[in-house]
Parts: structure tokens; C-alpha cells; sequence
């Protein structure tokens, strides 16, 4: 009986840890394909695929990893960080502009490989301990991945401090409760540069506000998020997928440093505007239907 109940116990145990991600097939191949890594401004450096933006952060205390992608771009990160000449072991903090599977899927893994302390907004925590499971859209559908225990959670303007370089995170929910951008400074020989590593308010439910009763402030969060990234103030800025900043028409790979590339506020505005237009829009046909 004790050999059974011990053999039942491993079945669990393995179909549950088998469970523990659950990511969609149909995602874009963009997602996955490799991107050569390169230096963006100063000590900034990007580090993911072809479309999920990963960013290292180097300083001189050791680096900052903001994004990890899928759970299997964790090969090409770290080889993305060891083809730039940096130590992958030097990663000492990990941070996210959001808690979904395709910005840290593969957190768990790069936390426990290196030992870095994980930063996150204090509104993403539950998410993350869940492993995806507690998400208010994307929990419904079993989209899951390696639950986390964050290190240390932020609020709004929270400091994340490493060597000689401090992030500002910027709480901007809606696309998840604790979505955030973050806000640095940096320098290179030809100057000092503002940048803000922005998480683009897209809205990813095709229902109701009104009918997320998981997230019930969400089309608040959506408003003040919008007029919160409206009145920043920045010299170059980046987002959390490549094709929101238009990386791929801005740069081809093996073109030299230039961080002049990353300098148009105009497309930053252009593109939060769209995105507020579709949030007024979903409100206006909200409305229109209660009459």
C-alpha cells in the first residue's frame, strides 16, 4: 500500500510539474526567432528575439535583466548576453513590464540559474505566484508558466538600484494590474540620455469592462495610465515588443551603434494615441449599450 500511494505521488508530481506551463502554439513565429543582440544607448543592451524585447541593463556592480520572452528563449537570452561580452552569471536583478507568459516564461528558470533577486510590481505578485493561473483574462484560458516568489515588489516611482544606475518604475496597469514601464539615465561619449523602457497599453480583452470581474478597476487603470504616459518626458524610449517601437524598420542587424535611432517621441505619442483612441472607443460602444 505505502509502495502505491508513493507511486501515485510521483505520477502527480510529474503531470503537475508538466502542467506548470502552458503556453499558447498559435503565438507569432516572430516571437521565437532569433535577433542579433546589440548595444541600444549608453549601458543599455537588447537581448531577445526577433519581437520580444529583452533588455540588459549593465553596471558596474553586476547587471539588470528587464523581459525574459517565452520559456524557450532562455537559450538564446543567454547566449544573447555572452555574444555581447557580457557574463550571463552577472545577472543580478530581474525585473518585468508585465506578468504574462510571453514577456517572463522564462524567468523562473534564468532566477534560478543565476540567483538574481526579482523586482516586480507589487500588483503583478499574485500572478506570478500563481504561475499565470490567477491572470483576469489570460487565467481562463490555462495559459500558465513557473510560478515565482518575487524578492522585492514596487509601487509607483519604486527605485531599483544597482552599481551606478537606478531604474524608476513607472506603475502603468491595465494591460495587467501591475503592468509598468521603467525610467533611467544614462551616458556615452557623446552624451547623457533619458529612457524610458515603455509597456504599451494594449487592450487584450474583445468583452466587456464591465464583465471582468476579476479586475474590476480595469477600465480606471486603462484612463489613468494613458494620461500618466502622456506626460512623460524622455530622449530615447523602447517598449516591450520590438514591433510596437518599430525596431525591425529603424535598425537592420549588424548596422552600427546609433542611438539617435530610438529618438522619435513622435512615434511614441502617435502610438499611445492609437491605442487610447481603441480604449475610447471600446468605452463610447460600452456606453452606447447601456442606453
Amino acid at each position: 500500500m505505502k509502495k502505491l500511494t508513493l507511486i501515485l505521488l510521483l505520477i502527480i508530481s510529474f503531470f503537475g510539474n508538466a502542467q506548470t506551463v502552458n503556453e499558447p502554439k498559435d503565438h507569432s513565429p516572430e516571437w521565437s526567432q532569433p535577433y542579433e543582440p546589440f548595444r541600444i544607448v549608453g549601458n543599455l543592451y537588447y537581448v531577445g528575439t526577433y519581437d520580444l524585447a529583452s533588455y540588459l541593463i549593465v553596471t558596474s556592480k553586476g547587471n539588470i535583466l528587464i523581459n525574459t520572452g517565452l520559456a524557450d528563449s532562455y537559450p538564446q537570452i543567454k547566449a544573447n548576453i555572452e555574444k555581447l561580452g557580457f557574463k550571463y552569471k552577472d545577472t543580478k536583478i530581474l525585473t518585468l513590464t508585465q506578468a504574462h507568459f510571453d514577456h517572463m516564461g522564462a524567468m523562473a528558470d534564468i532566477k534560478a540559474e543565476t540567483g538574481a533577486k526579482l523586482y516586480v510590481d507589487q500588483d503583478d505578485a499574485g500572478v506570478l505566484k500563481s504561475g499565470g493561473k490567477s491572470d483576469y483574462e489570460l487565467g481562463k484560458y490555462g495559459v500558465t508558466f513557473k510560478p515565482l516568489s518575487p524578492d522585492f515588489l514596487l509601487k509607483n516611482n519604486g527605485k531599483i538600484k544597482l552599481g551606478n544606475t537606478t531604474l524608476t518604475l513607472l506603475h502603468h496597469p491595465g494591460h495587467t494590474k501591475g503592468s509598468c514601464s521603467f525610467i533611467f539615465e544614462t551616458k556615452d561619449e557623446n552624451g547623457k540620455y533619458k529612457v524610458l523602457i515603455a509597456n504599451m497599453p494594449s487592450i487584450i480583452i474583445d468583452h466587456k469592462f464591465s464583465d471582468v470581474k476579476a479586475y474590476p478597476t480595469i477600465q480606471k487603470d486603462y484612463a489613468y495610465t494613458f494620461e500618466a504616459m502622456k506626460k512623460l518626458d524622455f530622449d530615447v524610449w523602447v517598449a516591450s515588443h520590438a514591433s510596437q517601437f518599430d525596431l525591425h524598420k529603424k535598425r537592420k542587424e549588424g548596422d552600427a551603434y546609433n542611438p539617435k535611432l530610438f529618438m522619435d517621441k513622435e512615434n511614441y505619442f502617435k502610438r499611445l494615441k492609437d491605442l487610447e483612441d481603441d480604449y475610447l472607443d471600446k468605452v463610447k460602444e460600452e456606453s452606447n449599450n447601456l442606453k
